[in-house]
């Protein structure tokens, strides 16, 4: 991988610079003992994927779309016994998950501050604005980043409108991320450099296969190792 020609480095935040998967899976296991007197978790995982597939084209990403598909999912599973109290303590499981620590991943503090300065460094993240904003500011790195992206979804289309707006060729532009849907095939699609940082959980909606033979991509293990490659 030859990257002498990158000027910008974008980095994905939920599970890139920080953790949010596994609070998801938390919120996911309290739904399963909520709802075993109607439900097994294997139906429930089932039909809450299902409801936010069918829900993201209205609710987009994040904790506030996933709550409301968990809702639904209970009414759809409780029936007439989804009661006030049932969704009560939805609501509760929602705000504790939107209260969680912003807790960043292994050498990210390292990682920024050894690429600071020599690169533009940059967010590119989907989901909600006011959770994905206030996560960056407790984060303590937005210091770090010129420029921060908070998109509904990442599409070439949305990269494109990146790579124009930053005034950069693609080949100028290298993504890092742990989503191989969202943070590599969409940039590499347009002639950028790409970098996977694999998570520990990743949800079902991201993966992807990894491209085969595509000298602008590389996989790592930590992001520090994306040092050696710059």
């Amino acid at each position: 991988m030859k990257l002498d020609k990158i000027k910008v480095i974008g980095f994905d935040a939920d599970d890139t610079l920080w953790i949010n998967e596994s609070y998801f899976l938390e919120t996911e296991h309290k739904l399963y003992k909520l709802l075993a007197p109607y439900a097994s978790k294997e139906i429930v995982a089932d039909q809450l994927y299902r409801t936010e597939m069918q829900n993201m084209p209205l609710y987009g990403y994040g904790v506030k779309a996933y709550i409301l598909s968990v809702m639904e999912t209970a009414i759809k599973l409780a029936g007439d016994q989804a009661t006030a109290s049932l969704l009560h303590q939805i609501l509760i499981f929602g705000k504790e998950q939107l209260e969680q620590p912003v807790e960043l991943l292994p050498d990210v503090h390292k990682t920024l501050n050894a690429l600071y300065g020599k690169y533009k460094l940059i967010v590119v993240t989907k989901g909600d604005l006011l959770d994905q904003e206030r996560k960056l500011l407790r984060s303590g790195i937005a210091h770090l980043f010129h420029h921060v992206e908070i998109i509904s979804d990442k599409t070439p289309q949305t990269y494109r409108q990146l790579l124009n707006h930053l005034d950069i060729q693609p080949e100028e532009f290298l993504m890092t991320g742990n989503s191989m849907k969202s943070d590599i095939l969409p940039p590499l699609s347009l002639g950028c450099y790409a970098i996977h940082v694999p998570y520990k959980t990743t949800w079902a909606h991201e993966t992807a296969e990894a491209p085969q033979q595509n000298s602008r991509f590389k996989e790592v293990g930590t992001l520090w190792d994306i040092v050696d490659f710059l």
